[in-house]
């Protein structure tokens, strides 16, 4: 069995998609604020500027990987943190809705596979001190 890496980077334009002041998004990731998975499998953060992160492929769904004509390779991103950390990051709380509201959308709904090793996003990090 091998092990494939996908080696990337959250750019200025999603992260300021995520929040009004990406270098907070940045620095609340570095200090473990803001947990980033790709896919739902856990990532790698990169020590240094920006949000540089590394995955193993076989922990993510498949066909996860889409493309633009750049070109460039997409993959899934996801932040998760505290909705109050979100706030003070300048984050776009006027559009956060209840996970039991949009679970009611069934058209907008795919249902993928989960790893089995990877954890909940909403579980603390090991380590850390989330509640």
């Amino acid at each position: 069995m091998t092990t494939v890496l996908f080696m990337g980077g959250a750019g200025g334009s999603l992260r300021a998609g995520v929040t009004e002041n990406p270098v907070k998004l940045t620095d609340s990731v570095k200090r473990k604020l803001t947990r980033v998975t790709c896919g739902g499998a856990p990532a790698y953060i990169w020590p240094g500027g920006g949000i540089t992160f590394m995955v193993d492929v076989t922990r993510m769904p498949e066909n996860a990987f889409g493309y633009v004509p750049t070109p460039a390779l997409v993959a899934p991103i996801e932040f998760t943190l505290k909705k109050d950390d979100y706030a003070v990051l300048g984050g776009h709380v006027d559009y956060v809705r209840p996970l039991v509201d949009v679970l009611k959308e069934k058209e907008r709904q795919r249902q993928l596979v989960s790893h089995a090793q990877n954890p909940w996003p909403l579980k603390p990090h090991a380590g850390s001190s989330e509640s």
